[in-house]
């Protein structure tokens, strides 16, 4: 019997190229399924730059239909969840053209962000999976803290000063309300979430993008008998879903990479921020002195912090020089690169990557810990103090620059981080022989381990191919 299932995933590159990843695998372990990925863009945008290619004309079981944009009035502030509510007749509508061919319809597997087309699923009869772009504990503190909500327990946005810790049973530690994410403690997010935190819970399974030996502790609260765990759907920890094709090209990028490859082993510090994260002009300053008082190799992948990254992305600066420190270029010339955009995968790829200062975004975490390269932990926005706390204070896998910060960048600008602050945790994280290196390079071995047959990630993508299987109604 061959089967279709309907990959729907959020359009941001982050989100779609694991949930790529993910169908490639799938469709490795059963013949007899198929994929249709239906890409639904953003407002405004054209995103057929980095949709296109992740799909090949050889993948023949594996193919993608992008839906025409809801319209978007430019002047209206966008509601994440209406825009998606708009786009399902036109899902719908795709969908119905698929069941004209032979495959049956398996089921949807739905973003974390398009988890309101579980309703066109239920209109064809078939169950909807969620792909979970981030880790099980940001899913199980989500998950908690609307329970508490619905329960009339407490309002995660209207906690008092006396309340300093709250305990997550995906957590092994009380985790501090200081390190809230905004999405959490803003009256204008956290309906959305607590929304989507209900849907996750009629899911028929959950895949996330996470490795059973990197996060036991939260993924118990899946399994019967764990917190929750009669009410939660399945778990399947599937990952590390990366991308780690070579995105590098010719001209400086490839003279960054010729640079790192004449660099002593686990000598250059990398600070990357992912696509959102910039800085200003006293930040940026802040930062090139810790990195020239640290004495360490660098390659600093530097960008223009933006008024409102939701509507604008960070750029690059015009003239460097103008925002760094007098002398700084020239002082650091034989053992430091500042440049813009980074090809972050290439990289951390290199011996020559000694750690990585980073946004603590759940993908370049794992790129992180694949390539054995601890970590310094600066979270600008979404989940990211989150993953920030689990990584240093629940498994011991990088160094935090401070515990608390002040702001986030979906909530306005944060506070200045000193260079004190940024100097102290690079010369941490780059001792050689520290507790932290020894972790991380243990997890990246097991990782490596989770991917190949026999390990735990393969055999839960083999359980999800087995459970959806014996759910095609016959």
């Amino acid at each position: 019997m061959k089967i279709e299932l309907v990959f729907i995933p959020a359009a941001e590159i982050g989100h779609l190229r694991s949930t790529v990843e993910l169908a490639k695998k799938l469709l490795n372990e059963d013949d007899r399924l198929s994929i249709t990925v239906l890409i639904i863009p953003r407002p405004s945008a054209d995103d057929s730059d980095h949709v296109t290619p992740l799909f090949t004309p050889s993948q023949d079981r594996l193919r993608h239909v992008t839906i025409s944009p809801a319209d978007q009035p430019p002047d209206v502030p966008l509601d994440p969840q209406a825009y998606m509510d708009n786009q399902k007749p036109k899902v719908r509508d795709a969908v119905s053209k698929l069941l004209d061919s032979p495959p049956r319809l398996a089921g949807f597997v739905v973003d974390m962000f398009c988890t309101s087309m579980i309703e066109v699923a239920d209109e064809f009869k078939v169950p909807t999976y969620m792909m979970y772009t981030s880790n099980a504990a940001f899913l199980g503190i989500t998950l908690h803290l609307q329970l508490m909500f619905d329960e009339k327990k407490y309002d995660v946005s209207e906690l008092d000063e006396s309340v300093n810790e709250l305990d997550f049973p995906c957590l092994t530690r009380p985790y501090p309300v200081k390190c809230l994410p905004y999405l959490f403690t803003s009256k204008q997010w956290l309906p959305f979430f607590f929304d989507q935190a209900r849907n996750f819970r009629k899911m028929k399974g959950i895949l996330v993008n996470t490795v059973a030996e990197l996060e036991p502790h939260s993924l118990k609260i899946f399994s019967r008998g764990g917190y929750g765990g009669d009410d939660l759907p399945q778990a399947y920890p599937v990952g590390p879903l990366l991308h780690l094709q070579n995105d590098v090209v010719e001209g400086k990028q490839s003279e960054v990479l010729r640079w790192l490859d004449a660099q002593p082993a686990r000598s250059v510090v990398f600070l990357c921020f992912g696509s959102m994260g910039g800085f200003n002009e006293e930040q940026t300053r802040e930062i090139a002195v810790a990195l020239e008082r640290s004495g360490h190799r660098f390659l600093w992948s530097l960008r223009r912090g933006s008024p409102d990254i939701l509507t604008e992305p960070p750029g690059d600066y015009a003239d460097l020089e103008e925002v760094l420190p007098e002398g700084f270029s020239d002082r650091t010339s034989e053992r430091g690169k500042v440049i813009g955009w980074a090809p972050q995968v290439a990289v951390l790829a290199k011996p020559a990557i000694g750690s990585f200062v980073t946004h603590c975004g759940w993908n370049s975490m794992l790129e992180s810990l694949w390539f054995g390269v601890p970590m310094v932990t600066w979270p600008l926005y979404a989940e990211q103090k989150i993953n920030a706390f689990e990584m240093v204070e629940e498994l011991g896998l990088a160094v935090e620059i401070r515990r608390f910060f002040k702001g986030d960048l979906l909530g306005g600008e944060m506070e200045t981080v000193a260079a004190e602050d940024i100097e102290r945790a690079v010369r941490r994280v780059m001792e050689e022989g520290s507790d932290v290196r020894k972790r991380v390079e243990e997890m990246a071995e097991k990782c490596h381990v989770a991917l190949e047959d026999g390990g735990s990630s393969q055999v839960a993508l083999r359980k999800f191919v087995r459970d959806v299987v014996e759910n095609v109604v016959v």
